[in-house]
């Protein structure tokens, strides 16, 4: 029974991990751009928010879900002004590809994604949908949820594991020139994406 739970676990965050949107190409330009570590650092924080979100939407917590949904226009619109952020950041970013990633470094790719992904609420929806369809939220238990949720964390631990390790085979081959062609197209991306967020964010509200 735990190891089912473990194994569903982990295809469900593996799953909700893998579609590429802003945070896929944060954590590609990182892995490209400092190493495999650093990049898969960036990813460990979507897939702490991931966790995060699937013990909200699949136990219990509804007043909690419910709040976190409502306000997602608000979610939505700090979250795209960040990406913005973000965005510009890395296209003036440094052009050469050696490694330079210090201990604070770490925390502020860690804490970006994981706040980037926290700022879209409507991922608990994706949770409490498969749980459901799986029939596993009204069969939960604490034991349960630990598991499944160390399952799902897991999962996407892994997917940003392989994507920043499939990445970062490049990065010996990635010249000044190119490095600043990816920076300035994946910042470009994210901005974008940020720009919609903002602009969703603020018809919801209005």
């Amino acid at each position: 029974m735990i190891t089912q739970l473990l194994l569903k676990g982990v295809t469900i965050g593996f799953s909700i991990a893998a579609p590429v949107g802003p945070i896929g190409l944060l954590c590609i330009r990182r892995a490209i751009a400092d190493g495999v570590r650093a990049g898969f650092i960036c990813g460990l924080g979507a897939a702490s928010a991931d966790a995060a979100y699937a013990l909200v939407g699949g136990f219990a917590m509804t007043a909690v879900a419910r709040w976190l949904v409502a306000e997602k226009p608000w979610f939505g619109l700090l979250g795209g002004l960040f990406l913005v952020y973000l965005g510009v950041r890395t296209i003036t970013a440094r052009d050469d590809n050696q490694a330079a990633t210090p201990a604070c470094g770490a925390l502020s790719a860690y804490s970006s994604t994981l706040l980037l992904t926290l700022a879209n609420p409507m991922t608990i929806m994706s949770f409490a949908a498969v749980f459901a369809g799986l029939g596993l939220a009204e069969a939960a238990n604490y034991s349960a949820a630990a598991v499944l949720v160390g399952g799902v964390f897991a999962g996407s631990a892994l997917w940003w594991l392989l994507l920043c390790a499939v990445a970062a085979r490049a990065r010996r081959r990635i010249g000044t020139a190119m490095m600043r062609t990816i920076n300035r197209v994946c910042g470009a991306i994210i901005a974008a994406f940020g720009c919609y967020a903002i602009a969703a964010g603020l018809f919801a509200i209005a």
